[in-house]
């Protein structure tokens, strides 16, 4: 079973690349480094996505002799290429296909040493000389596949979470021992950090890249709206009372602080803006009708009380269903939160900014 993402798909929750020049050297700071996650409880499951060395033969050829003979590079490599991958030396037809036919040494021979030594290449003067007099074999193990980055093997040390733990807490908490890690390793090698946290910061990224632009439209419509700096600014102030109410909200239920619960913040600024804008439209009209401007506050409160706090209330209501679910709850918990206390906060601290702003003074014997 895997845990719902909270994002674009990652596989494995944790990932660390391992880089460096040296593909040996890299593959044992892998496995070091794969002690620093062990050292955490909630971390399972740790592996690589370099597969266990294999046994391969190392041809290491002689130049100087090899070109004394008159053997080339290209001679070697068909020869062996020959013996072990095949060569084609005909076709045959199969109804509409043509397939092709290879030649090649058998299984057991292709497994032996001792063939590829006894091979006999062409030299120059039509001689045939044994591979062995040009070339010397070896048994050797090495990478089948190595992974590249930045033209830098790159090791991938991957690993999940135990449930109830979600990735970012845990390369949070483990921050410290990775740090002490990347400051003893050799030079030209590095360790990043990919997985969820990567792909997260991603998504946020290109979010903050067009918030500039929508904070310019927000403030150029409220302008035409309001037409005026000051209320402007009165209303932009009301913004922020939302993130007492979501840090709470996520706080109670648990929920993450991630790209969704954003994207429910973002929205919640709208909600809060909205608010203040009718509150204050209203006291306008009010004072504008030949009202004082302190029972104009009073009363223009008193009257979209009831409104907004309904209207607050729906919106509120209308994120219950969703609340449950794991992908869309932290928007639902954000937005819940954030709303309900901003919308209490707004019918107070709106009208009280708006009387100390423009210095209105209540009447002789007012309460």
């Amino acid at each position: 079973v895997t845990p719902l993402e909270l994002g674009p798909p990652v596989g494995w929750p944790l990932k660390f690349r391992v880089s460096g020049p040296d593909p040996d050297k890299t593959r044992s700071l892998a496995q070091q480094f794969a002690q620093v996650l062990g050292s955490d409880a909630a971390v399972r499951n740790i592996n690589y996505d370099w597969n266990e060395p294999a046994k391969v033969i190392k041809v290491e050829v002689d130049q100087d002799r090899a070109r004394a003979l008159g053997i080339s590079s290209q001679q070697l490599s068909e020869t062996i290429n020959a013996v072990l991958s095949g060569s084609k030396i005909t076709q045959m037809r199969d109804d509409t296909y043509l397939v092709d036919i290879i030649a090649r040494a058998v299984e057991q021979e292709r497994a032996s040493i001792d063939t590829l030594r006894g091979l006999t290449i062409s030299a120059s003067g039509g001689r045939r000389v044994p591979l062995e007099q040009v070339a010397t074999l070896s048994y050797q193990t090495e990478p089948p596949l190595i992974w590249r980055r930045g033209r830098l093997p790159t090791v991938t040390v991957q690993a999940d979470v135990a449930p109830g733990s979600d990735a970012v807490s845990v390369a949070r908490k483990l921050g410290t021992a990775i740090d002490a890690f990347k400051a003893e390793l050799p030079a030209r090698y590095s360790v990043e950090q990919g997985g969820v946290t990567e792909d997260s910061a991603k998504a946020q990224a290109s979010i903050f890249v067009v918030f500039p632009l929508m904070l310019f439209i927000m403030a150029t419509v409220l302008m035409i709206q309001l037409m005026s700096f000051q209320r402007l600014v009165l209303v932009l102030l009301t913004a922020p009372l939302a993130l007492i109410g979501v840090a709470g909200a996520l706080l109670i239920s648990g929920a993450p602080m991630g790209f969704v619960a954003i994207l429910g913040v973002m929205s919640l600024i709208g909600m809060v803006i909205r608010n203040s804008v009718i509150l204050i439209a209203q006291i306008d009209q009010h004072i504008a009708a030949g009202e004082e401007p302190w029972a104009a506050v009073i009363s223009a409160t008193t009257h979209r009380l009831r409104p907004i706090l309904l209207t607050a209330a729906a919106a509120i209501l209308g994120m219950i269903p969703i609340a449950p679910t794991v992908f869309w709850g932290p928007m639902a918990y954000a937005v819940m939160g954030g709303l309900m206390v901003a919308t209490v906060l707004t019918l107070v601290f709106l009208p009280t900014l708006y009387v100390t702003w423009f210095g209105i003074k209540a009447p002789t014997g007012a309460t």
